[in-house]
């Protein structure tokens, strides 16, 4: 998922994505579910606005096409299996010569040296070396972050990477390689633990929705049974909230309570007050008297709920995107806005949709293209 995340999101800044896929089945993502209209979650995510070549890169005829699409591009990126990319000739060395504009945006596993170079390597594999699994869930099990974090981390960082080479090349004239692993795009958003664990002695609890670090800060259920969150950061809030909502002003002076570090040494007794103040409102009532007292809350949503949220409508962050076969569906805008500059949520790819048209555009002949789909090189 990483190297598909990262073009997109240059996609969605009107770059030119011709995705290279294996002639007949495509990117295996396009078969990991079929829940939008047949077509997979995963693949309609992160796929929309490309070009779809359906190319087999084993044949040198299909790596004859590839190179001469590369003579023309400004970057490749590719997060093939271990050894893949250089046994096919798609190393970076071998890409740079004689292409001195060409940027090489390599992603991997573990990175393309060191003793784990040869690994294969998956989001969940890296939730688990890096230490995130056993940072989320209960104090009674760990869990899976719910989301692809160690894909999305490295797609994010090979997105910047290549924006950045991209300048630099623009400034200096210069074309930099770009080198990214799923461990240590991960690891990096690991930071706070690691200083904590490293300097603190212990890392950070396991504690479901409460923070390790402040307290109250976690979902309670209101009497209603859904769950509000609160988060209190400063001793002026933890007053407003003693005085004013838990209706406990002398708890401000408490010793028990006085500071961030011995709230958070007697959270269970703290939470225990929070608790049962919250079990007397209904959530929407507990909401709006937080948000009159700027204690910032939040409900609970599951995803349905976030999928009509308030803001995204009022913002008009959807947009329509086309699938292969002819059905849409809504998707949303890139995070970024770029004044004067409408993203672009061009539709997403059938297998091989492209083929004809982008060999036609390097000079081959109807023929030509006939023999190589007969050969299943395309």
């Amino acid at each position: 998922m990483a190297a598909p995340y990262a073009t997109r999101q240059l996609a969605d800044l009107g770059a030119r994505v011709v995705k290279v896929e294996r002639p007949g089945e495509g990117d295996f993502a396009r078969r990991y579910d079929t829940s939008v209209h047949g077509q997979s979650s995963y693949f309609v995510w992160l796929n929309r606005s490309k070009e779809s070549l359906t190319l087999d890169l084993k044949d040198p005829r299909g790596r004859e096409i590839l190179h001469g699409l590369l003579d023309g591009a400004d970057v490749f990126v590719q997060n093939l299996a271990p050894g893949a990319a250089d046994r096919l000739g798609l190393g970076t060395d071998a890409l740079t010569r004689g292409r001195p504009r060409l940027i090489p945006c390599t992603i991997s596993g573990y990175g393309t040296s060191g003793p784990w170079a040869g690994r294969k390597s998956y989001d969940l594999l890296v939730q688990c070396q890096t230490g995130l699994v056993s940072l989320t869930g209960t104090p009674a099990e760990a869990a899976r972050v719910g989301i692809s974090v160690a894909d999305i981390a490295a797609g994010m960082y090979a997105y910047s990477g290549v924006l950045t080479a991209l300048f630099t090349r623009a400034t200096t004239g210069r074309a930099h390689p770009v080198e990214v692993s799923l461990f240590e795009a991960l690891a990096e958003w690991m930071g706070q633990p690691a200083f904590y664990t490293r300097y603190g002695g212990t890392q950070p609890a396991r504690l479901g929705t409460q923070h390790p670090t402040l307290a109250p800060y976690g979902a309670y259920p209101a009497a209603d049974g859904r769950q509000v969150l609160l988060s209190v950061q400063n001793e002026r809030e933890w007053a407003v909230l003693c005085e004013r909502f838990l209706e406990r002003p002398e708890l401000t002076g408490d010793p028990r309570f006085a500071t961030s570090s011995a709230r958070v040494a007697r959270r269970d007794e703290l939470n225990a007050i929070v608790a049962e103040r919250c079990a007397r409102s209904g959530a929407e009532e507990i909401l709006a008297e937080l948000e009159a007292l700027r204690i910032a809350c939040a409900g609970v949503n599951d995803v349905a709920a976030f999928l009509d949220h308030p803001v995204l409508t009022a913002r008009g962050r959807w947009s329509e995107v086309a699938l292969p076969g002819g059905a849409a569906v809504r998707a949303l805008l890139p995070p970024a806005d770029l004044a004067g500059l409408p993203a672009r949520m061009d539709a997403v790819p059938g297998v091989g949709e492209h083929t004809e048209a982008i060999l036609t555009e390097l000079g081959r002949g109807a023929e030509e293209i006939a023999a190589l789909r007969a050969d299943g090189v395309v």
